[in-house]
């Protein structure tokens, strides 16, 4: 089937249409998805398509061609959900209390398979293999790293993958090269003062205050100390203390996150991040101990090939945009570490931005980006194939 056809097809619509709303009534948080992992090997393996084992407790791993010499390029979608309540009111909603597809996962994973269909129609002609990867545990930023480790990419000499996109209308793809979405690092700060009596502070030390100089103290951290040309987020979204309106607490808690775009900048930020909550916390007679949650990193396209997918997204009639980045954080990023590769936006029209509980995609996108994504991969073997033959 050519993308052509693939775009007026309602039957392959109706198709991809269906695997989306299952996958969306039957949402599996970070490293549960075994019935999502089983859903999709069975569809795979019902259109001949080989399932290869790598050794993940969830998630699947799958190959188109290898007839014809050639490299190995990889596809990638996401499969896991997250743990909100579905707000969103749809016939199909999900049917596990507190666990929801907010995030479009089961849009990315049906638009991967209907990839995987199209590949497999012309998997004779395949200059190399399409490794198809589905990954777990993305909203955790530990999946990526699990298929690294498991082997997955070995060999694969570029990879592609997208996200959906909201405040993008149904035909819009954003392409860019550089950094496209954030790298997300969590942190939590415990302060240890000294606790006494809310009438006589001054036999304590108290936890509350130092806790309120270290947030206001790690505003500057942006303002002074990033340059006005790059860009970083510090958001203290947590702050816990105390059990009485009478006693001055021994401890306090804060939590929050650091987004930046660039490796640089990232070293820099969270190195002075420590300075400042530990140098604060001493100035007032406190101690802070920092406790890392360590996001991926940024996700930075490969510049040598957004010229190719811009001519993927033409030939199925996609307009593209040069997308703003995303203070998001995406472990693809991860992947980009390793190979070469490129992340886009996909066009969904939805009302509500990711993690919502009234999230939704415009399943009218699911054939344009199944297309995109056979398009790409069979448009980055035939380039390899041409250059060797050059």
């Amino acid at each position: 089937m050519n993308q052509a056809a693939v775009l007026k097809s309602e039957a392959f619509s109706e198709q991809l249409t269906r695997i989306r709303r299952h996958l969306h009534q039957h949402p599996e948080l970070s490293n549960e998805e075994t019935e999502t992992t089983a859903y999709i090997a069975s569809l795979l393996k019902s259109k001949g398509i080989r399932v290869v084992d790598y050794g993940l407790k969830t998630g699947v791993i799958a190959e188109i061609g290898g007839q014809l010499d050639g490299p190995i390029v990889a596809l990638r979608a996401d499969i896991d959900a997250l743990a909100i309540q579905e707000e969103t009111g749809l016939p199909y909603a999900s049917v596990y209390p507190g666990k929801m597809h907010a995030c479009g996962h089961d849009y990315h994973t049906a638009s991967l398979i209907g990839a995987a269909y199209m590949l497999k129609q012309q998997e004779k002609q395949l200059n190399g293999t399409v490794r198809l990867i589905f990954q777990p545990a993305e909203e955790k930023a530990s999946g990526a790293r699990q298929v690294v480790r498991s082997g997955a990419l070995h060999e694969v000499e570029a990879i592609f993958g997208l996200h959906n996109k909201p405040d993008l209308p149904v035909g819009t793809i954003g392409i860019a090269g550089g950094p496209l979405m954030a790298a997300a690092d969590g942190f939590t700060v415990s302060i240890t003062g000294a606790g006494s009596h809310a009438a006589v502070p001054e036999s304590g030390v108290d936890p509350i205050v130092a806790a309120s100089h270290i947030v206001t103290a790690l505003q500057s951290i942006v303002s002074r100390n990033v340059s006005a040309l790059q860009s970083a987020v510090i958001s203290v979204t947590k702050i816990h203390s105390g059990t009485s309106w009478n006693i001055i607490p021994e401890t306090a808690l804060l939590d929050g996150t650091i987004r930046t775009f660039d490796e640089k900048v990232r070293e820099d930020v969270l190195a002075r991040f420590v300075q400042v909550t530990e140098g604060v916390a001493a100035a007032l007679g406190a101690k802070a101990e920092i406790r890392w949650t360590e996001g991926p990193p940024p996700v930075v396209n490969d510049w040598s090939l957004v010229k190719l997918a811009d001519e993927a997204a033409a030939a199925i009639g996609l307009e593209i945009v040069r997308p703003v980045p995303s203070p998001a954080g995406e472990d693809f990023a991860v992947y980009q570490k390793e190979v070469p590769g490129l992340f886009v936006f996909f066009g969904t029209s939805g009302s509500k931005e990711w993690h919502h509980p009234a999230f939704d995609v415009d399943e009218r996108a699911l054939p344009f980006s199944a297309a995109y994504l056979s398009q790409i991969a069979v448009g980055y073997l035939n380039s390899r194939h041409n250059a060797g033959n050059a």
